[in-house]
């Protein structure tokens, strides 16, 4: 036996909460990896959310979207649906149950697992077979599109992390070799130009299969796949496409723009890092929201605050940045999924998670079926909250947010310790140096609060365990303070990784302190928001819902959808105030006692108070707040007198004004 068969072996049967099985030479080593699914456990209200999607949509698609998501799915070898929205759906579906532990949501992935493992053809080809036919208007049978079975690769990744089931590594060695021999003459484009964009998916499955088995011929693969994936080294590079109207549809670029990081994993060319930097800058520049989000309804649109962004975008987007953070361990990614994470997409879902808006809009004072001014409209469905409004992609897409977001808490690192990367309440069980098993305790009502408290326990056989702990202090904050066991050990800057390598002991609690103040950023038409931590925070707006019977067009919308109108003025300026008088004009109420979900208008932690003035001439425009107002200070009317509004956290509301005109005291 060769020592490379050898390698082989050790990397399939070794247990893999071990760092150094999944890196191996002919790859860069990335600075932090992937913990198996299950070994990061929810709490607080970050568990409540995983629980709330259980017992909603997550947990129950198949009841409620029985056309799409039941017996007849192609996925399940039946003719009906075979391309993305079965997949979709167990893509979220999988973590969340694995996570949570739950034998009931578990028995529900198995039958998709197990029907795609199965259906492996002897050329290696898996998934549904089924020939449309001319009567579908298509040239050729699309069954065999390269892009649903990018999808069904992450779930089967996943579901090895979760399992060590070996038949995954069987089906991946073949489908690549499959690939390797079909993707010339048919290449990702072939079908639909859907599996072009997306392929950073594809690639990184490759990677992953690459450091299980050291097979070489994925590594041939991997470097076919990126000459037939868009190019989005050189877009970003070159700048115009993030510049225009219209250039890329929104969830292709989310998705898809992580795929020069994840071939950086294999040609570790610095062009592959700058590149997705600058996009992201171009991104924020042209596009971008105050929430995290950018202009894309569903192909870019600016970043006019009632332009919509979609929920399918939001949550690749957070895929993308926690392969991006575990990539490069560039701490501006992890900013920028906290601040997706804690302001979109706790907004753009129901407090049952049975509901979801297709689009949002950082300004959004009216929700209504409504043509709006947005790239693509469905039939004015798409504010709506609903179960099929706007597009049913989303209502198969939603569900892999939290529980992704939960996957990529905690960090094992190249130096054998572990890293808090991202922050919310949770627990970790992982081994660190010397192949010593720790569990570490994470306690915190961040984001609303400042502290987190980390308690560790090690096996009962270890007295001390020796090991580096990272803990990063974000962007945002001026100066954090370490404590461990009461004591300060360190202040810290923001925007750094601090690692504390001691022997430590059961029983030992690091404690974090982030102070969190108020600032400003600027943004379309020199508005502003107001910002607090990672949490963008936007007014607080009366709402009547209304529940509306769709008599019209059920079988695309659904049978209902809730509308929510405005019962409070919106039409608020703020005055402008110096960076270093922000505390003396804004204050910040925390609520007392803590509630386990946060998200929603009555339960917001925190609320700030701050004088602000109406603008008369701002009104109502096709159902959603007008043109607004350009900040030059004066010249624009205002009511006479100030009042005091409030501002409640961003993902707490389903009405807002998020970026505010400016006006003179």
């Amino acid at each position: 036996m060769n020592l490379k068969h050898l390698l082989k072996i050790i990397l399939l049967c070794v247990g893999s909460t071990s760092f150094a099985q999944a890196q191996q030479v002919a790859l860069r080593q990335n600075p932090y990896l992937e913990l198996p699914l299950g070994a990061i456990k929810a709490q607080g209200w970050l568990k409540e959310m995983l629980i709330r999607q259980k017992t909603g949509a997550t947990g129950n698609l198949d009841k409620l979207y029985p056309s799409v998501m039941g017996q007849r799915n192609g996925w399940l070898g039946g003719d009906g649906d075979q391309w993305e929205r079965g997949p979709y759906w167990v893509d979220g579906l999988l973590p969340l149950a694995y996570i949570l532990d739950d034998k009931e949501l578990i028995a529900k992935t198995k039958p998709w697992v197990e029907w795609a493992i199965k259906s492996q053809q002897p050329d290696g080809y898996f998934g549904p077979i089924k020939d449309y036919g001319p009567e579908a208007g298509l040239q050729r049978d699309n069954s065999r599109d390269w892009w649903p079975k990018m999808v069904m690769l992450k779930i089967l990744k996943q579901y090895y992390s979760a399992t060590n089931d070996k038949r995954v590594i069987t089906l991946m060695t073949n489908y690549f070799k499959y690939q390797l021999k079909e993707l010339p003459a048919k290449p990702l484009d072939y079908w639909s130009f859907w599996a072009r964009y997306r392929a950073g998916d594809n690639l990184a499955v490759v990677y992953w299969l690459y450091n299980k088995t050291g097979d070489q011929f994925l590594l041939e693969l991997a470097d076919l796949i990126h000459k037939q994936t868009f190019d989005f080294t050189n877009a970003f590079k070159d700048g115009d496409m993030l510049t225009k109207f219209g250039s890329i549809h929104a969830v292709n670029l989310a998705q898809g723009m992580k795929e020069p990081l994840v071939y950086y994993q294999q040609h570790p060319d610095q062009k592959y890092v700058d590149a997705l930097k600058k996009g992201f800058k171009d991104l924020d520049k042209y596009n971008g929201f105050a929430n995290g989000m950018f202009g894309g309804d569903e192909s870019l649109h600016g970043n006019n605050p009632t332009q919509g962004s979609e929920l399918c975008t939001a949550v690749e987007m957070m895929f993308t940045l926690e392969n991006a953070l575990e990539i490069t361990g560039d701490l501006d990614y992890a900013d920028r999924l906290e601040k997706i994470a804690f302001n979109t997409l706790p907004a753009q879902s129901s407090d049952d998670y049975l509901k979801r808006q297709y689009f949002q809009q950082a300004n959004q004072v009216m929700i209504s079926r409504q043509m709006h001014n947005f790239d693509v409209n469905h039939h004015g469905t798409d504010l709506c909250y609903g179960l099929l409004s706007g597009y049913p992609c989303c209502t198969s897409n939603m569900h892999q947010g939290w529980p992704k977001f939960t996957q990529n808490l905690w960090y094992a690192t190249a130096d054998k310790g572990v890293a808090a990367l991202v922050y919310s309440p949770s627990e970790v069980k992982l081994k660190v140096k010397d192949d010593k098993e720790i569990i570490i305790r994470e306690e915190t009502n961040y984001p609303f609060e400042e502290s987190i408290r980390f308690s560790l326990t090690l096996d009962k056989k270890s007295k001390t365990v020796n090991f580096p702990f990272h803990l990063r202090i974000p962007s945002w904050c001026t100066e954090a303070t370490i404590r461990i066991n009461g004591n300060v050990l360190q202040n810290a800057k923001g925007n750094q990784v601090i690692k504390i390598n001691r022997d430590w002991k059961s029983g030992d609690v690091v404690e974090l302190a982030l102070p969190m103040h108020i600032f400003k950023n600027n943004w379309f038409e020199n508005a502003v928001s107001v910002e607090r931590g990672p949490i963008t925070y936007a007014l607080k707006i009366g709402e009547e819902v209304k529940t509306i019977t769709n008599t019209k067009d059920p079988i695309d919308y659904g049978d209902t959808f809730d509308e929510i109108h405005p019962t409070t003025p919106w039409n608020y300026a703020i005055f402008n105030i110096p960076s270093d008088k922000l505390a003396e004009n804004f204050t910040v109420e925390k609520i007392a006692g803590t509630n386990n979900y946060p998200w929603n208008l009555e339960n917001a932690p925190i609320r700030i108070k701050t004088k602000a003035k109406r603008i008369p001439s701002w009104k109502l425009y096709n159902e959603m707040a007008g043109p607004i107002p350009y900040s030059m200070i004066y010249q624009f009317e205002t009511a006479r007198e100030a009042e005091e509004i409030t501002l409640v956290p961003y993902g707490s509301t389903r009405l807002r004004i998020s970026q505010f005109p400016q006006v003179a005291r």
